[in-house]
């Protein structure tokens, strides 16, 4: 016995999953923190025991990595050098002694994708793969080209996805099982029967903010000039109509068009270069200002203004000679000189606090889309006597560093331990980290994701009841943007 059965208690929906799954290539759909990783690791036992060889577990970011590795070598009886964490921090020789002397191997997709092209490692004698966070095996992620070879390669394959949240379309669900060679599903969702009794329930709270004047006045100005943009684009046919409601998605894919017909030769539409660009741009502005308020807002103009000065982005030079554009900013000067910003900002204030009054040494995660916001929100809590600390990834932007795999172990750790109790996180908190339970998640605006969606809230709810609290500005793409998010996650579980 490889696995320390003394240390863990399956429930019976994992020893379900695991009869099925330990001779099939399965794609396991489980909510959050419901123990996916107990079910992979009760497989890869069976494996190793029956066929030896190796197991290999992937997962898409080095603190996950991590994550598991130490996951296995707290339940798995083997020698510490047989478990082994393999990412691009380590040279290619030492991963290659690694990979030779261990029985489970845990790596990101593209340290194993570069070895297997190298032809450092083989996957002959793996005899299984776990893919975590299943639901990115599309397009040219590496997961697809691992798989591949994994199926061609190996003697005795088997191919376990992990995931709560396979993809929001039947295409993007269907790619997925294709890519991975996927046989047979195993899903639950909070409301299965097997299930419910360990989801201890999320309270779902949505707070609408209304904008005040000044914001209106702004927006009035912004949409007025992207309508104006967006019109020579709907008049080539590009676009279906001018509306400044029009998705993003639709205006990007206007401009790949623009870009296809331009690699063919075909040069007539270079002109709508331009209005495509300044059309990208206003739509951010009209987003920032939006969800996450005026000094966002502010920060992005400035940016936009030298680029503009610079003379390095047309567009930039563009919407500041705009009369309107000069409008909008004296009153963002107007509003700054009254202390106004987000209504969001004073909401979430009062939700702490409040939160905070009625238990003392709460855990409560703030996720947000964008790291100035972040930011922020850590200041104006401080400023409050509330201990908080950010959360980002490693990528280092302009004037702001991200955080080593180091740092981000560090702050969760001290989150664990109480040492604060607000967590502020990009994305980078959303995907399968070991967040510890915490009593609230705020969503700072809603996204329009539905595999970020269940992400995010499963990091409540887990061995207590959990709440959590979407901000939403009435009237704004908050709200159309929340209604994406339920109305896909609703397909995905049809």
């Amino acid at each position: 016995m490889v696995l320390r059965r003394d240390l863990i208690q399956p429930r019976i929906y994992q020893e379900v999953i695991y009869a099925k799954c330990k001779e099939t290539n399965c794609l396991i759909v489980l909510p959050t923190g419901l123990g996916k990783t107990l079910i992979a690791m009760m497989i890869a036992e069976y494996r190793l025991t029956k066929y030896g060889g190796k197991v290999l577990m992937l997962a898409p970011t080095k603190p996950l990595v991590l994550q598991h590795a130490e996951s296995f070598r707290r339940l798995f009886n083997l020698p510490p050098e047989k478990i082994v964490a393999l990412t691009g921090e380590k040279s290619p020789e030492e991963r290659s002694k690694a990979w030779a002397r261990a029985k489970v191997i845990v790596a990101t997709p593209q340290t194993i994708e570069n070895d297997l092209l190298a032809g450092r490692i083989s996957l002959e004698d793996v005899s299984l793969i776990v893919f975590d966070e299943a639901h990115r095996a599309v397009g040219n992620y590496a997961y697809v080209f691992i798989a591949r070879e994994y199926k061609r390669q190996a003697k005795n394959p088997l191919v376990i996805g992990l995931t709560a949240s396979p993809g929001s379309t039947p295409e993007k669900i269907m790619e997925v099982i294709n890519n991975l060679g996927i046989e047979h599903i195993e899903y639950r969702s909070e409301n299965s029967p097997d299930v419910r009794p360990y989801v201890k329930g999320i309270r779902f709270e949505w707070v609408r903010v209304d904008l005040p004047e000044i914001y209106k006045e702004v927006r009035k100005l912004l949409r007025e000039m992207l309508r104006d943009a967006l019109k020579p684009l709907a008049e080539t046919g590009l676009l279906e109509s001018s509306s400044p409601d029009i998705p993003k998605k639709e205006v990007l894919r206007a401009g790949q068009i623009i870009n296809e017909e331009m690699a063919k030769g075909n040069h007539d539409l270079r002109g709508l270069l331009l209005y495509h660009a300044m059309a990208l741009k206003l739509h951010h502005a009209i987003e920032l200002l939006e969800t996450q308020g005026l000094s966002a807002l502010r920060a992005y103009i400035k940016k936009l203004y030298e680029e503009a000065k610079a003379g390095s982005t047309k567009a930039s030079k563009e919407i500041f000679s705009d009369k309107r554009m000069k409008k909008a900013i004296s009153l963002l000067v107007q509003a700054k000189e009254i202390g106004l910003d987000h209504p969001k900002m004073d909401k979430l204030k009062e939700i702490i606090r409040e939160q905070l009054q009625r238990k003392q040494n709460s855990k409560i995660i703030v996720f947000t889309n964008y790291r100035e916001t972040a930011k922020k929100i850590v200041n104006e809590l401080v400023k409050d006597g509330i201990k908080a600390k950010r959360f980002v990834g490693q990528a280092s932007k302009e004037n702001d560093r991200g955080l080593s795999q180091r740092e981000q172990k560090l702050i969760l750790d001290e989150f664990a331990r109480g040492e604060f109790n607000v967590l502020v996180a990009t994305s980078v908190g959303e995907e399968g980290l070991d967040v510890p339970e915490v009593d609230l998640v705020v969503f700072y605006e809603p996204v329009p994701s539905a595999i970020r969606s269940i992400q995010r809230r499963g990091r409540t709810g887990r061995h207590m009841p959990g709440r959590v609290i979407i901000l939403m500005a009435k009237g704004t793409r908050d709200e159309a943007y929340y209604w994406s998010s339920r109305q896909k996650e609703k397909i995905m579980q049809e």
